[in-house]
């Protein structure tokens, strides 16, 4: 008769940290290459992003559709159904007209950029006597910097801005987290 042990099958934190470990660098590769892949064709990044943005407007529609009518008084359901009609609109726009579409995000997208610059200009003047805050003023003027070349360049940088940048941030997001992963699995032994 064959005895088994209790704690077969049962792992240690070790073999559970290596493996979760695993997943995490092989998300990163794909982080990695997804952000090669939209720098390298940023034209077609845009559009996915485009396409996404107006999948989730839908979805966000067709959940203010659903929310309008669990309750809250005829204000509520009005509002609600409003708020959902507005997306509807907005995700049916991206969907049927992409092109333009990826121009209207450009766009938006270089308005956010400028006035993140503008706030980060701000916060440097309150916060100048505190160390390190030169790199604030940095930040500040490469925001802005930034966002005044996708501004002014509009809407031929339609075909670039929101493709690389989302690109860049792939490829930085992916590489903090190989580091990551790297550095859990040398943690684990």
């Amino acid at each position: 008769m064959a005895t088994t042990k209790v704690s077969h099958g049962l792992q240690g934190p070790e073999a559970v940290v290596k493996k979760a470990a695993g997943w995490f660098i092989a998300i990163a590769i794909l982080f990695i290459l997804l952000g090669i892949f939209a720098i390298a064709e940023p034209f077609a990044a845009g559009l996915g992003v485009t396409l996404l943005v107006g999948w989730l407007l839908v979805i966000g529609a067709i959940m203010h559709f659903i929310a309008a009518f669990k309750g809250g008084g005829v204000k509520h359901v009005i509002w609600q159904v409003l708020v959902g009609i507005v997306y509807l609109i907005g995700g049916g726009y991206f969907l049927t007209h992409t092109i333009m579409a990826v121009g209207t995000l450009t766009l938006l997208l270089a308005g956010v950029i400028l006035a993140e610059g503008v706030l980060e200009l701000l916060a440097f003047f309150r916060q100048r006597a505190a160390g390190g805050s030169a790199w604030m003023l940095v930040n500040a003027l490469v925001t802005l910097l930034l966002g005044a070349l996708i501004w002014f360049h509009w809407p031929s940088s339609s075909v670039w801005a929101i493709g690389t940048l989302v690109g860049v941030n792939l490829l930085m997001t992916g590489f903090s987290r190989l580091m990551l992963g790297l550095a859990a699995r040398k943690l684990a032994g």
